[in-house]
């Protein structure tokens, strides 16, 4: 599986390390930049505090409840700041229309709320990791 055909799915299962080594998958929205791929969530989501301990990946293309459609590879995530979150933000907008916009206005809704996490990119850097 090469990056082309990742990027070109509409939906990526992303699998996270527990602590423990216990793979977790989410479907998610992917942007592609350049030779990595962009996604992003919540910052205090399981995914984001999965890669806070661990930054190996396993990617797929998948539908939106996660039913893989190809096959998988490993690769390399971590979080983005502020500015760069903000940017994977409107990629995300861009590529899926009016549902992406509504998406990160949600996001911008929930954040805005007094102790809440706001949103926060993730890069992901496809095969430059060996699987567990």
């Amino acid at each position: 599986m090469d990056l082309d055909t990742l990027a070109s799915s509409k939906y990526l299962s992303l699998t996270t390390y527990r602590r423990d080594g216990t793979p977790v998958a989410t479907p998610v929205w992917l942007v592609r930049d350049g030779d990595s791929l962009r996604v992003i969530t919540q910052a205090d989501s399981g995914k984001a505090k999965r890669l806070r301990n661990d930054d190996r990946v396993l990617l797929a293309p998948c539908d939106a409840r996660g039913r893989l459609r190809g096959d998988a590879v490993p690769g390399t995530a971590s979080l983005e700041d502020p500015a760069t979150t903000q940017v994977t933000a409107n990629m995300i907008e861009k590529r899926y229309g009016i549902l992406g916009r509504v998406l990160m206005w949600r996001q911008r809704r929930a954040a805005a709320k007094p102790g809440a996490a706001g949103p926060v990119g993730i890069r992901i850097r496809v095969g430059e990791r060996d699987l567990p």
